[in-house]
């Protein structure tokens, strides 16, 4: 085993990594750019290495400069951890060149399966299943059309080189293939650096089956059963879970017969992942009907890789650590059993309401469930932040996986829906409260999957607010009553009960809530109760409000004959309101600091998040609809297209494309049509 290694990454895959290293007596050196000076991984390892600037490429794609840190500490060995370097050639290449073990498959089996093309000719000679399609290396648009035709509609643009969902078009009909191309080269070149493409035949209600596999340097070759990864968003994985329902036993032993042999056809050694597209001919309810085909091999470990420990019992970086030092497979396939049922979900900062846009912020509130950390238990989380720690827009946008083990589905997923529900992130916009819409969506509960499943259920997961006004109101109120009686002293004349000697007292509160304004009429009852009342006329809710201290800084509240557990966080004017039904957020207004403002100005759009100007659809003069496609930014390694927010026409740009952009800045003016 090495006595030191270096973790080529940062979040929450280097504080994994080091988390099995301390257990097994592994030194570990870490590595972080300016962003990251003060991360949780840093403090994790026992040194660190400063090698750059915030972005990507100046410091955890310098591999030079970490090949550098590597021999300044003496590391025998690096890990690259997912994503960065993790499935680059030439760094695996440099690695074994400076004496340095590669905590990875070799080089040539990542240059093999790191092309897509080039994989699937692979496979094809392996004897693996593969979807109809066009792997050439001949890259003209006019031949990627006329093959494209020739497949058949609907297809998918992959970038050859790509992964994560980027560099990946769906096309619905021919008329729209060359506008897809154009924009799936150009993500591809930026990801990438390699705009190649190659073109396939979109399977129809297909699922995203994965297995993991092993291979050590003697020559053996496990797989580690299968992962169903089919619930997505643009292409990337929300929802994780294995076994895969309805996998029968036998598709299981010919998926990882066939995920060993596409192994073993380049050489594998360590953790890889190979990814399959199920195509469900039967329906849902037909399982035995399953056909598989060839997607890609991930030469890595996955970010789904705990729900495979959850189920096998197993730690797939031990197993990583132990392979690369020369160690055999610590088990055979024989010996590998399946327990139980575990999920994971990522929880991302992200907008779901907003086309998952990217969201930035400091995690002002961080609260989790009781859990472990990077270790195998009912309710694990692993991450790479801490409460008060920002989400940067140089990085992935993802904070935590949650990960849950039951003896069955129907355990892990009560167990998920309640780990979820006692997350509370404050400071930023996250998908916690989508993943609990998608879990207990009937397709999801019922296991009715497939990778558009979300598209499918779209009125059912966005959109949704299970607290309501009247709820959230009585929350807000009974939150700001406690806070004012624990800030009065013993002087009679300085509580604040609304005791009055003749006349009963009542309080007036303003919210906005959902884009609507309200108002809340507190009354303060002779025997010492209260009375609320949400809302104006016949809408209006009314009824005794009751409150008292709970557990974990929660209020036991009951409002108008309904009772729950709120905790509300109070953050400026604010208050985030969480409850078993869900978690939402009403402005509780100062009426004495808005007094007199005026309305919102308008005419005018700005840049939802931190970026970079890709391009412009329009110029000074032309008129625009409502919804039509103005710009194209790009932000956390994603394109996204702003649209107009209503009809008018353009008055001026006021960046150009390559230009860095605030959150909020300008980026062109709007007057009425």
């Amino acid at each position: 085993m090495f006595q030191k290694i270096l973790i080529a990454n940062r979040g929450e895959i280097a504080c994994r990594v080091a988390a099995t290293a301390k257990r097994l007596g592994v030194k570990t050196v870490a590595v972080y750019s300016d962003a990251d000076a003060n991360a949780k991984h840093v403090a994790a390892c026992d040194e660190a290495v400063h090698i750059g600037g915030s972005a990507p490429k100046d410091s955890y794609l310098r591999w030079e400069r970490i090949i550098e840190a590597a021999r300044q500490t003496g590391a025998q060995a690096i890990h690259p951890g997912y994503g960065f370097l993790s499935e680059n050639e030439d760094f695996a290449n440099a690695c074994a060149a400076a004496g340095l073990v590669f905590i990875g498959p070799p080089a040539s089996a990542i240059l093999a399966m790191g092309l897509k093309a080039e994989s699937k000719r692979l496979m094809a000679k392996a004897g693996v299943p593969l979807v109809p399609g066009y792997q050439g290396v001949d890259q003209d648009p006019q031949l990627l059309q006329r093959e494209a035709d020739a497949i058949g509609y609907p297809v998918l643009i992959k970038a050859s080189a790509g992964g994560g969902g980027k560099g990946m078009r769906l096309v619905e009909k021919s008329e729209d293939f060359a506008a897809a191309l154009e924009s799936c080269k150009r993500e591809a070149i930026n990801s990438f650096g390699n705009d190649a493409v190659l073109v396939e035949k979109y399977v129809q209600r297909p699922r995203h089956i994965e297995i993991q596999v092993f291979g050590d340097s003697q020559g053996n070759c496990v797989y580690l059963f299968e992962r169903d990864c089919s619930v997505q968003r643009r292409h990337q994985k929300v929802l994780e879970e294995a076994p895969a329902p309805g996998m029968t036993e036998a598709m299981r032993q010919k998926m990882g017969q066939a995920a060993v042999a596409a192994a073993q056809a380049v050489g594998y050694v360590g953790a890889g992942t190979v990814e399959f597209i199920v195509e469900q001919p039967g329906g849902y309810e037909a399982p035995e009907q399953m056909k598989f085909y060839f997607m890609e091999m991930n030469t890595r470990l996955q970010v789904e890789h705990p729900v495979t420990e959850a189920i096998t019992g197993e730690d797939l970086v031990e197993w990583q650590l132990r392979v690369a030092s020369g160690e055999p497979l610590p088990k055979r396939q024989d010996e590998l059993r399946i327990i139980g049922h575990a999920i994971e979900a990522r929880i991302c900062a992200e907008n779901p309401d907003n086309n998952f846009l990217p969201a930035t912020g400091r995690l002002a509130v961080y609260c989790k469930p009781a859990c472990t950390s990077f270790e195998r238990s009912p309710v694990r989380i692993d991450d790479g932040v801490r409460e008060g720690d920002a989400i940067s827009p140089f990085y992935d946008s993802m904070i935590a996986k949650l990960i849950v083990h039951g003896d069955d589905r129907a355990q892990a997923l009560a167990r998920l829906d309640d780990a979820l529900a006692q997350t509370h992130i404050v400071g930023l916009a996250t998908n916690v409260q989508f993943l609990r819409h998608v879990v207990a969506s009937d397709a999801f509960t019922q296991a009715r999957l497939d990778t558009a499943l979300i598209q499918r259920e779209e009125a059912r997961l966005f959109g949704q607010e299970k607290v309501g006004l009247p709820l959230a109101a009585a929350a807000a109120v009974a939150s700001q009553l406690q806070r004012e009686q624990a800030g009065q002293g013993a002087d009679p004349f300085g509580r604040r009960d609304g005791w009055r000697s003749l006349t009963p007292c009542r309080r007036r509160f303003e919210f906005d809530f959902g884009g609507q304004h309200a108002k809340a009429w507190l009354s303060y009852e002779r025997d010492g109760g209260y009375g609320l009342e949400v809302g104006e006329g016949e809408s209006a809710v009314r009824g005794p409000l009751a409150f008292a201290p709970a557990a974990g800084g929660a209020i036991d509240l009951q409002y108008a004959g309904q009772r729950t557990r709120a905790v509300v966080y109070a953050q400026g004017e604010s208050d985030h309101v969480f409850t078993p039904q869900g978690a939402t957020r009403i402005e509780a207004l100062d009426l004495l600091a808005h007094a007199g403002e005026a309305a919102g100005e308008g005419g005018r759009l700005t840049a939802p998040m931190p970026g970079k100007v890709v391009s412009f659809a329009v110029k000074a003069g032309d008129k625009v609809a409502k919804g039509q496609p103005l710009a194209v930014m790009e932000a956390m390694k994603m394109e996204h297209t702003i649209a107009a927010p209503a009809d008018g026409v353009v008055a001026e740009l006021l960046y150009a494309p390559g230009d860095q952009v605030a959150e909020g800045a300008e980026l062109l003016r709007l007057s009425a049509a």
